[in-house]
Formats: C-alpha cells, sequence, structure tokens
C-alpha cells in the first residue's frame, strides 16, 4: 500500500480562503493501491464520485451544484457514482410534502443538465420522507426515492469494462447496516464472481471508516460484512462511502475503504467554530472525488476540494 501525503494544510486553507477556483486546487490523493506510476498501468474507467450533495433551494446552492458540476466535466468521466443524502433532507417528522417535492424537483432541473452522463447512486439516510400520512402514501419511504434516483431498486450490481459494481442500502435497522435479504444477495452476488474480478463496492455509511472512530456513523454491522470479504481473497475488493462528509482512506484485510467528503461541505453553510475553513465541515472541505480504475484492479482516488 502506497501513502501519499496530504497538502499543506494551511497551504489548502488559504488557497480556498482567497477564493481559487475548484480546478486550480491541488487535488488531496487520500490512497493509491499499487507501488507503480498510475502511467505504467491500463486505466479504463474515469469516475466522478459526489456524495452527500444535500441539495436545497437555499444558500444558492442549485447554481453553486452547476459550478462544481462544470469542474467535473473537465475531468472527462465515464460515469457518476453518487452516494446518497442527494437532498438536504426528508427524514425528519416535520417535514412537510411540499419540503420533499421541491427538494426534489431541484434535483431533477439539475440532473437534467448532465443527462448525457451515466449516474448510479445509492439511498442516502435523509433522502427518505418517512412522516408521510401513511406507509401506502406513493412518496413513503424508498420506493419513491428509487424513482427520484431513476436507479433499477435500492441495492443492486452491474459491470463495466472488467470492474464489477455493487450499490447497497445501508438505511436498514440499527442505521447503517444490511437487512437480511440484501446480506443474503450481496454473498450470492460475490459469490458468482470469478476469481481476480475486481470490485468497488458503494454503501452510503462507511463499512468501516476512521471518521467514525471518533464522531460515529460507521455501518452497525461491519463484523459481518467484513467476514464476508475475507471469504474473497482472490478478489481484489474496495469500497467508497459517504456520510460522514469527512475525508479518510482505511485498509483492512486487503481491503481499501474510501470514505470521500461532502460535495456540500457543511450543508452549503459557512461552517461553524469547528470548521477549518469557510464551509468545511471539521477539517474537511466541500469537494468530489475523481477515481481512475484500471485493468489489473487497482485505483487511485483524488479528491478535489471546491470553493464554491
Amino acid at each position: 500500500m502506497k501513502t501519499i501525503h496530504y497538502p499543506k494544510r494551511r497551504l489548502l486553507i488559504k488557497q480556498l480562503g482567497l477564493g481559487v477556483v475548484a480546478s486550480a486546487v491541488t487535488p488531496v490523493t487520500i490512497a493509491a493501491n499499487d507501488v507503480r506510476n498510475s502511467n505504467e498501468r491500463k486505466k479504463v474507467l474515469r469516475i466522478a464520485n459526489i456524495t452527500d450533495v444535500h441539495i436545497r433551494p437555499e444558500l444558492n446552492a442549485p447554481n453553486r451544484f452547476k459550478k462544481c458540476l462544470e469542474d467535473i466535466k473537465k475531468h472527462e468521466i465515464d460515469f457518476f457514482l453518487n452516494g446518497g443524502d442527494t437532498i438536504l433532507a426528508a427524514d425528519y417528522n416535520d417535514i412537510k410534502r411540499n419540503r420533499v417535492t421541491d427538494q426534489w424537483a431541484i434535483w431533477q432541473e439539475l440532473r437534467n443538465g448532465f443527462s448525457e452522463y451515466k449516474m448510479y447512486s445509492c439511498l442516502g439516510n435523509h433522502d427518505m420522507w418517512w412522516a408521510a400520512p401513511s406507509k401506502n402514501d406513493s412518496m413513503y419511504g424508498k420506493d419513491y426515492v428509487v424513482k427520484q434516483l431513476g436507479i433499477p431498486k435500492r441495492y443492486y450490481s452491474f459491470d463495466k469494462v472488467g470492474w464489477h459494481f455493487i450499490v447497497l442500502d445501508s438505511n436498514n435497522e440499527n442505521a447503517g447496516s444490511l437487512d437480511y435479504e440484501q446480506r443474503i444477495w450481496l454473498e450470492n452476488d460475490l459469490d458468482k464472481l470469478p476469481a481476480g474480478t475486481p470490485i468497488l463496492i458503494m454503501s452510503h455509511y462507511p463499512i468501516l471508516g476512521v471518521s467514525t472512530i471518533p464522531y460515529g456513523g460507521n455501518h452497525t454491522d461491519s463484523k459481518y460484512i467484513t467476514k464476508i470479504f475475507y471469504k474473497h481473497p482472490d478478489k481484489k475488493i474496495n469500497c467508497i462511502s459517504g456520510h460522514m462528509h469527512l475525508l479518510d482512506n482505511a485498509v483492512y484485510n486487503n481491503v481499501n475503504y474510501f470514505c470521500n467528503g461532502s460535495l456540500s461541505g457543511f450543508w452549503w453553510g459557512e461552517g461553524d467554530k469547528e470548521s477549518a475553513g469557510k464551509g468545511w465541515y471539521q477539517e474537511t472541505p466541500p469537494g468530489y472525488a475523481i477515481m481512475d480504475l484500471f485493468e489489473d484492479g487497482t485505483l487511485q482516488n483524488n479528491y478535489y476540494p471546491h470553493s464554491y
């Protein structure tokens, strides 16, 4: 495992404080799981990972999202992975129907602006409207969000250029867990893959994380999931997540766990006394990740802060 040092924190804060455009900010490479230079490997995919967009009508968030999108497009990506919490919040008890529909309407308008790109999304804990008048209400729960995101179901898998992608639904009992049905599906999905298959798994909650140690938010069934992964040493497993609005990387039993920061940072706000910079959540600036996937099953995760 190659460790790559962060840019000097004070320099990055200074850059963002001066309002430098995102394309001019040095990316933070939090991990590269191969000691060889990327030029020595054949890149097969470039993916934009956005997570915790928390789109809202306030704070000029839609237009700020559009600016981020223009920067992302410059990386010449193949498709998007959206890590959940696409809207600000629908899950609180006092949220009314029109607030939910307004948030999703903004997202649909924004999504139409980059419809030429395929986007694979997962459910975030703030995306579901549990306060609907009835469980029979068409907007209640997960099915409505699945439709809004345009995904086949709440968990699914697909293949691209030799890589296998698994998208999980973390939003089950005890917050951050897989339900029994999904556990069986995941085990079967991994079992059917040939030896040597490179795998990228996306969940909203981190399956394992570093930032979850001081702040919580880890998958509550991480012991179960990591033991499932351990049964597949012949496969190259990588996991990405969001939820924390924090940037970290962990390695356990040769599985890489990337938690990428939030596109919205401090929910598009300026931050609080614990924010290391304007719009930051704790020590992590708002941003997005560009992931390069290689033919040999290795990947590189570059996090690009933005100042919008």
